[in-house]
């Protein structure tokens, strides 16, 4: 959006007369990155409505300060005068897509997409487009996929202990084996995914999800702890007003050495709600029967658990979007071993943002308590776990379809039993292809 915005104020307008005071005050302000003074300002001024240097730049503080409505009013007044100002066009566009008119923002997106617009408009056009193409899963059959490639560096690819001399309750110091400290070593990983929707009626849609991803250790005795995980999805989606609702069935395979280690057959409902333009909440109930092969079938149990998630994006040329989550989680053991049973509850929080065309930057923060239900039946002791985790990450879109992505991952499980502490630094580069 930022590109946009750069080129609207570049492009300024064709030969007017008469404009008004409060139209170059408001033009002033946007300008000056002021927005919601700008919106308010112009709010105060019905006057002025229909003078075409305060419709342009009322409608673009409108749209920026998530008054979409009044600021498509004053953009297409402004068209009415000047219908080949491509400037006051992208903007409307941007109004359009906050509305929901998908359609007509299309419409106006790929008419100025067609006049060569500079790198940065051109990048940022395409966003939108993939977005309304994303949303239009609605109304119309939609698919899609990826797949990706990686390679990095892992410094405790088996979660051990960093040292190998601990004290543990009932045995007091013992040394852990070689296999239980911390190993590092290089990794490739393959993965990938893809979606389809289906509608069957005015807003009401079935759909299907699926996404995979494999890690490969280098070396070969550390091949024991490469992972996998695979989880399918299908379910239906209803909306209604500002209101969205999903059902579905889901299923989860973990694999550990290349075996199945863990499947988990559930159910999960969600709702979301949108605030306004800018702004949505969520809340999700799940529920999974985790099943465990031999010799680890004593883990088997129920979970339920509960997510509520607020997200909001802000009006700023870097496109911040803030997201923030909180959870709860309870594992019932099957096997009468309350020791593997838990309580867990915790949260995230994120936010993502674009510094300049074809470019993406994600930080994110995470905690999760773990309070098992019973004592370990040889420690003698009940484990509390605190587990704390920040990752970040930068894309590169290489072309619409091809991105590069580097990863971080810093990562320490705090435990009250200390064969259960350990830190972890994950690494990677990323190449994905999506199919659009």
């Amino acid at each position: 959006m930022g590109g946009i915005r750069a080129w609207g104020a570049a492009l300024a307008f064709v030969a007017l007369s008469a404009w008004g005071a409060t139209g170059d005050d408001v033009k002033a302000l946007v300008e000056g990155g002021k927005a919601t003074e700008a919106y308010e300002l112009g709010k105060k001024s019905p006057d002025a409505y229909g003078e075409p240097l305060f419709d342009f730049y009322f409608g673009i503080a409108a749209v920026d300060t998530g008054h979409a409505g009044d600021g498509v009013l004053a953009l297409e007044r402004y068209l009415l005068n000047f219908p080949d100002n491509v400037s006051a066009r992208l903007q409307l566009a941007r109004g359009y897509f906050v509305l929901g008119e998908d359609a007509r923002a299309r419409e106006e997106f790929e008419a100025v997409q067609k006049l060569n617009p500079p790198a940065d408009v051109a990048a940022t056009i395409t966003r939108f487009l993939d977005a309304i193409r994303l949303r239009e899963t609605r109304y119309t059959l939609s698919t899609g996929g990826y797949i990706e490639l990686g390679y990095g560096h892992d410094t405790n690819v088996n979660s051990g202990v960093a040292n190998s001399s601990i004290f543990l309750p009932a045995l007091g110091p013992i040394v852990v084996a070689q296999n239980g400290t911390k190993i590092r070593d290089d990794f490739w990983s393959l993965g990938g995914g893809g979606y389809v929707s289906y509608p069957i009626a005015p807003g009401v849609a079935l759909f299907g999800n699926g996404v995979g991803e494999f890690k490969f250790n280098d070396k070969g005795e550390d091949r024991q702890f490469d992972l996998g995980n695979v989880a399918l999805a299908a379910g239906v989606s209803v909306l209604r007003e500002k209101n969205l609702y999903r059902f579905s069935l889901n299923d989860n395979i973990i694999t550990l050495d290349h075996r199945t280690y863990r499947t988990g057959i559930g159910a999960t409902a969600e709702w979301q709600y949108q605030l306004d333009e800018l702004q949505s909440v969520g809340l999700s109930g799940q529920y999974a029967a985790l099943r465990y092969t031999d010799p680890n079938t004593p883990r088997d149990a129920d979970f339920y658990g509960l997510t509520a998630n607020y997200r909001k994006a802000f009006n700023h040329p870097l496109q911040p979007v803030m997201t923030i989550t909180a959870n709860y989680g309870s594992e019932h053991d099957t096997k009468e071993r309350p020791d593997l049973g838990r309580r867990l509850w915790g949260g995230r929080a994120a936010v993502s943002f674009t510094p300049a065309a074809k470019w993406g930057i994600a930080l994110g923060a995470s905690y999760q308590r773990s309070d098992y239900a019973g004592a370990d039946l040889i420690l003698g002791e009940t484990r509390h776990d605190d587990y704390y985790s920040a990752d970040a990450s930068v894309t590169y879109l290489l072309t619409r379809n091809l991105s590069v992505r580097g990863e971080a991952t810093f990562t320490k499980n705090h435990s009250n039993i200390e064969l259960f502490t350990f830190p972890r630094e994950i690494y990677a580069i990323k190449l994905r292809y999506e199919f659009k």
